[in-house]
């Protein structure tokens, strides 16, 4: 399986700093939300508060966050989720996942970024994608079969992965991204982490069945729209066709 655009593997780094954090912070929320406020029992929850610690989020900011998002205590998490789905220049299938406190104003914002970026007729393509659990991880053994890992731990796929790749895969680690059915994320990354594997990432998410061919200026052009997507704060993840 070929590398494609995930919004979670963007370079937080690459963010001016109070865009990251917030970014993480929303995420925290979300993933406390959708599995409990316990990291232990929580691989998505336990996976973003390890990337806000690494980019100095404090930890009242984290408590606070969590705390909004499993609706423990006098706040309580207002956010909607919308899924725009549409293509980017040269025909490229994208799935744009949005969370927001205010539909009305993100929802517009969204689509006029879609028009400038030449986007055809707004329709739905799920169908071009696959709704899969991916959990991303490495393992301190560099000779660790992630094959075998992926077979043991009930996974339906695996790609290696290096520092190269993603910066948090340390170097000198094996590492690996590890497809699951939706229903089995929790129970593969349980797994995992239980028998050596780091996770750095544990979510639903989309991954292209076909793969439109593109030049390098192609490229250039879905990479640059797609990038204009990922900045706008509400953008939680995207998912598009490109290797």
């Amino acid at each position: 399986m070929g590398r494609q655009w995930l919004q979670a593997k963007r370079e937080v780094a690459g963010l001016k700093k109070g865009q990251a954090t917030g970014k993480l912070v929303k995420e925290i929320m979300v993933a406390a939300k959708m599995g409990g406020a316990d990291p232990t029992g929580n691989a998505r929850l336990a996976a973003v508060v390890e990337k806000a610690r690494k980019q100095s989020v404090s930890r009242d900011v984290i408590e606070r966050a969590i705390k909004k998002g499993a609706g423990i205590g006098g706040e309580k998490l207002e956010l909607e989720q919308i899924v725009f789905e549409g293509y980017a220049p040269n025909k490229v299938p994208v799935i744009v996942e949005v969370q927001t406190d205010n539909k009305n104003r993100t929802a517009p914002e969204i689509r006029v970024l879609f028009k400038r970026g030449q986007l055809g007729a707004p329709g739905s393509n799920k169908f071009l994608f696959d709704h899969v659990g991916i959990v991303e991880a490495h393992h301190t053994d560099a000779n660790a079969d992630a094959e075998a890992a992926a077979i043991e731990s009930g996974a339906q796929d695996f790609a290696p992965l290096t520092h190269a790749d993603d910066p948090e895969i340390p170097k000198g680690t094996a590492g690996a991204r590890f497809i699951t059915v939706a229903t089995d994320l929790h129970a593969v990354s349980q797994w995992l982490g239980e028998n050596g594997w780091t996770i750095v990432t544990s979510e639903l998410g989309y991954v292209a069945k076909n793969y439109p061919e593109l030049s390098d200026d192609d490229r250039q052009q879905v990479g640059e729209f797609l990038q204009t997507l990922e900045d706008h704060d509400d953008v939680h993840r995207v998912w598009a066709a490109v290797r």
